[in-house]
């Protein structure tokens, strides 16, 4: 069953120029694993950390720590949630998220599904 749906876009060159002018935030937003990837990566992985949080009802306190989005060769992207998003997600009963994000023409996008048995 279907629990709830999250989509975003984020302009590529925008958020480069954002990450770029606030270093800080490339430690906020993103897990150590995921901020030595490329920028137009990044703009990705936050799409799908906003999609993830809008599946979810995007409550308050979730940190943008416990959510790692991680490529594997061949597959779909994998989401692993830990802490706050984790809670939230055996809150709703989630058991699975399906994630897709693509790039094109400056935009990352990504939709993620959040579904339980």
């Amino acid at each position: 069953m279907i629990v709830g749906v999250g989509i975003d876009v984020v302009d590529v060159a925008r958020f480069v120029a954002t990450l770029r002018r606030v270093p800080s935030l490339r430690d906020r937003l993103f897990t150590p694993a995921e901020r030595e990837m490329p920028e137009t990566s990044l703009a990705a992985r936050f799409a799908a950390k906003e999609a993830i949080a809008k599946a979810l009802g995007a409550p308050p306190g979730m940190s943008w720590q416990d959510a790692t989005v991680q490529r594997v060769a061949g597959a779909q992207p994998v989401v692993e949630v830990t802490g706050t998003v984790a809670a939230r997600a055996a809150e709703l009963g989630v058991t699975r998220f399906h994630l897709s994000i693509s790039h094109d023409a400056g935009i990352a996008s990504a939709m993620v599904v959040a579904e339980r048995d």
